[in-house]
């Protein structure tokens, strides 16, 4: 028997030529963080846009947001993005207000906000995440033994990379898996590309290609 195909996300798309990358090697979801300047991989709405319009339309765009306001979801679902992907607060108020589907993201210190939102169909999916977001840390895999499935989307994230998704995959068996600093160029060795300093040092599209194919080979 065939094993369920693992849907790929490839998150913190930053630049256009980005696009090119999850456009070949054929991810699932494409995600971008907004209206987050800590971040790093944080872009304007008008940025974002612009790596969605080089995106395949058939992988869907994906915002990532922290405690967003009602402005910035009127924003987000203007900007065309498919998905909403909040870690954070989410209130009753934003919830109902919302119109995209919700990825809901935890990290392994708020799990016990889980049974909260199982109840509204607004919420399609979770995202169960390292402490610290996109510090490209793991955690401890038995922790999401702990989430009964409920029948939505369950993506694992948090220090995935091409060496440990195969892995990942048989231990969590989850419905998708959620890169972002897995598949970037090494801080220590790419801080700059075409002579440009970075403080992220954007996606490696040889990184992609194997994160996807050890998904899709397992």
């Amino acid at each position: 028997m065939k094993s369920k195909r693992i849907l790929v996300k490839i998150c913190g798309l930053t630049r256009v030529e980005e696009a090119a990358y999850v456009n070949q090697y054929n991810a699932d979801l494409a995600g971008m963080v907004l209206f987050f300047p800590k971040s790093s991989r944080n872009l304007t709405i008008s940025q974002a846009e612009a790596v969605m319009h080089a995106l395949n339309p058939i992988i869907q765009k994906v915002a990532v947001v922290v405690s967003p306001n009602l402005e910035q979801i009127r924003q987000i679902e203007a900007a065309g993005f498919d998905y909403i992907q909040i870690h954070g607060e989410l209130s009753s108020d934003i919830l109902s207000a919302v119109h995209l589907p919700i990825l809901k993201a935890y990290n392994v210190t708020d799990m016990k906000q889980y049974e909260k939102y199982q109840q509204y169909p607004q919420i399609v999916g979770y995202v169960l995440d390292a402490q610290e977001p996109g510090s490209g840390k793991t955690f401890d895999w038995k922790l999401a033994e702990q989430i009964p499935r409920d029948g939505k989307l369950l993506f694992l994230a948090g220090g995935l990379n091409p060496e440990n998704v195969k892995q990942a995959i048989v231990q969590v068996h989850p419905d998708g898996v959620d890169v972002s600093s897995g598949v970037e160029y090494d801080h220590s060795v790419n801080g700059s590309i075409s002579g440009r300093v970075l403080s992220n040092p954007g996606k490696d599209p040889i990184k992609i290609k194997r994160f996807i194919e050890n998904v899709r080979s397992g």
